[in-house]
């Protein structure tokens, strides 16, 4: 008892100096770009780029708690680049699925964009080439290069850029092929990670596996690392290993399991969706939480990663939405499922979203 009791005020702990210390920067790096945004001249990239900041900050705020983890110095550029990355994913996201096209080539254009980010030293592109709105003002263009320099501030990126390159690859990927017209989308999906459920855990099935892709949860946590000073590849690769198709999958899948009847309603692809009944639903979730702990145990400081898994059960299932769908006795049991004060954290995240401090 005293264990758990001790793990649950240092869980709190840790929750309350990211939602008390990082949320201001995130807030203060949203400001600036909202700023940005406001000045694309083209009507439509300004609506997608302010619509992206303003309804899905939680995405930036989510991602700032792996500085938590990264000591003091580096805690500036590390919140300045995941807010940068995660600004990009958002934007994107909106230019590919709210504008009204559906072109492969443009998508796949627009996220070599999210690749640069990652990648200091290159040049900003035309990434709008293929896109019929162009004009941005340079809003684009700022974000990739803010994350660039973010990200070459942090003392080991050399160790751990490969590893997020690829995810970063797997990312885009995705976003181009879940874009697509409904009739075409879910064929090129499966063909596309059929050669990676054969690497990965044939147990997957393709629409969980695709949720995995979806997360930038797995490039924080890479970025996380950079900012400390002894880590090697193999360090890069055992985070990238736990966080995908683990961590990662829980993240989005959760994401689209409050999201059903909003999805439903706009006619937007769920992966939850995909699952026969409540029963299936809830014994996939609690086999890749279950996965999930086990892989964010065996890492190196798997206090914190099982923290990040049991707070995206938190964070998530905290959501009205939940109660909304009568999801109530699948939450209780995955709370309970995930151990360790789990039910606790949850309630300390439903008082912050009470106090208006979390928006998800």
């Amino acid at each position: 008892m005293v264990i758990l009791d001790t793990m649950i005020f240092s869980s709190k702990f840790i929750l309350a100096r990211f939602v008390l210390q990082s949320f201001p920067g995130v807030s203060r790096e949203l400001k600036n770009w909202e700023k940005a945004a406001g000045r694309c001249p083209d009507t439509q990239l300004r609506e997608q780029a302010l619509s992206s900041i303003k309804l899905k900050k939680f995405h930036c705020q989510g991602g700032s708690v792996f500085a938590a983890w990264a000591p003091t110095a580096y805690r500036g550029n590390l919140i300045r680049a995941i807010v940068a990355l995660q600004t990009i994913s958002d934007y994107l996201d909106n230019l590919c699925d709210r504008a009204g096209v559906q072109d492969e080539e443009s998508f796949r254009q627009l996220h070599r964009s999210f690749l640069d980010a990652l990648s200091p030293g290159v040049g900003c592109i035309d990434y709008y080439e293929r896109y019929p709105y162009r004009e941005d003002g340079g809003y684009l263009a700022s974000l990739v290069s803010a994350c660039q320099n973010a990200v070459s501030g942090l003392p080991s990126y050399g160790a751990v850029k490969e590893a997020a390159l690829e995810l970063a690859g797997l990312y885009c990927t995705l976003q181009v092929y879940k874009h697509l017209e409904p009739t075409v989308r879910e064929r090129r999906l499966i063909t596309w990670l059929e050669p990676y459920l054969a690497q990965l855990d044939r147990r997957l099935f393709w629409w969980e596996l695709a949720a995995a892709t979806g997360s930038t949860l797995g490039m924080f946590a890479l970025l996380a690392l950079a900012a400390k000073t002894c880590p090697n590849a193999s360090r890069a690769e055992e985070i990238s290993r736990a966080y995908f198709p683990w961590i990662t999958g829980l993240h989005i899948l959760l994401d689209y399991f409050i999201d059903q009847q909003e999805d439903i309603a706009g006619g937007d692809l769920n992966f939850a969706s995909y699952y026969t009944c409540s029963l299936q639903t809830f014994q996939r979730l609690k086999y890749i939480l279950e996965k999930s702990l086990s892989a964010a145990g065996s890492l190196t400081d798997p206090f914190f990663h099982l923290l990040v898994v049991r707070g995206l059960l938190a964070m998530y299932l905290s959501d009205p939405k939940v109660k909304a769908q009568n999801f109530m006795a699948i939450s209780e049991t995955l709370l309970r499922s995930a151990g360790n004060g789990c039910v606790y954290l949850h309630r300390f995240c439903s008082s912050f979203r009470r106090a208006g401090l979390i928006c998800l």
